[in-house]
C-alpha cells in the first residue's frame, strides 16, 4: 500500500486552524474514473427506489362478470366485459406494477473503488477538512455559529468516528448539513454534499474500515 498522504487543515469550534492531518493515499488519493463514479451511484439510487405506482389489470378490477350488452343486433363491436382495457372503468393494459424489481448488482471492490474515487475527488478539489471535537451545547444556533467559521461554501457532510448525540442533536435541523458514521459513507452524499468534514479519529476509523485485508 503506498503510504505517500494528502493534507487537509483541521479546525477548533471557533474555527481556528490547531493542526494538520494526512489523508491516506489509498483512500483520497486514488485514479478517478467517472463512469465507474456514475455506476455505483445509479446502483445506489436504484437500490433503495421503492415503487408505489400500481395499476389494476383486467383480471384484478371487480366487477364485469356478464356482457355489457348482446353480442348482435346492436350494431356495435361485440364486447364481453366492462373490464376490458378500452372500456370505462376497465383494468389497464401495460400500467406500471409495484411488484417490479430495480435491483442492481455491483462487485464489493468495485463498489469500494468508486467510493475512494468520489473521496479523491473532493480531496483533489480541497473540499475536505477537519474537526477536532465538538462539545459545545446541542443548540442549533451553536452548530450554525461555528459552520460560518470554516470552509463551508455551500453545504456539508460531517463524518463522525463514533456516535455524538450532543452534535447531531445540534445539526438535526440544519437544511444544509448531514451527520453520519464514517462506515455508512457512500456516493450519492458525496455527490449531494459539497464540503466533506471529518470529525476526531474518523479518518483512522475510515482505514481500518475500508483498508482492512479481510474487507
Amino acid at each position: 500500500m503506498n503510504t505517500t498522504k494528502i493534507e487537509i487543515e483541521v479546525f477548533n469550534q471557533k474555527g481556528e486552524k490547531v493542526a494538520k492531518k494526512d489523508l491516506p493515499e489509498a483512500i483520497f488519493g486514488v485514479e478517478v474514473k467517472k463512469n465507474l463514479i456514475h455506476q455505483a451511484l445509479k446502483l445506489q439510487l436504484a437500490n433503495i427506489r421503492n415503487p408505489i405506482a400500481h395499476t389494476q389489470t383486467k383480471g384484478e378490477v371487480r366487477g364485469g362478470g356478464r356482457k355489457p350488452f348482446r353480442q348482435k343486433g346492436t350494431g356495435n363491436a361485440r364486447q364481453g366485459s366492462t373490464r376490458n382495457p378500452h372500456m370505462k372503468g376497465g383494468g389497464v393494459a401495460f400500467g406500471p406494477r409495484n411488484v417490479r424489481n430495480f435491483t442492481l448488482q455491483m462487485p464489493k471492490q468495485q463498489r469500494r473503488k468508486a467510493l475512494f474515487m468520489a473521496l479523491s475527488v473532493k480531496a483533489a478539489d480541497g473540499k475536505i477538512f477537519g474537526l477536532d471535537q465538538y462539545t459545545d451545547e446541542a443548540k442549533t444556533k451553536t452548530a450554525v455559529n461555528m459552520m460560518k467559521k470554516m470552509p463551508i461554501t455551500r453545504n456539508v457532510l460531517f463524518v463522525m468516528d463514533e456516535k455524538n448525540p450532543t452534535f447531531q442533536r445540534a445539526s438535526n435541523n440544519l437544511s444544509n448539513a448531514k451527520t453520519i458514521l464514517v462506515g455508512y459513507l457512500n456516493i450519492r452524499d458525496l455527490q449531494k454534499y459539497d464540503s466533506l468534514c471529518f470529525i476526531g479519529n474518523s479518518i483512522e476509523k475510515a482505514q481500518d474500515i475500508f483498508l482492512k485485508k479481510s474487507n
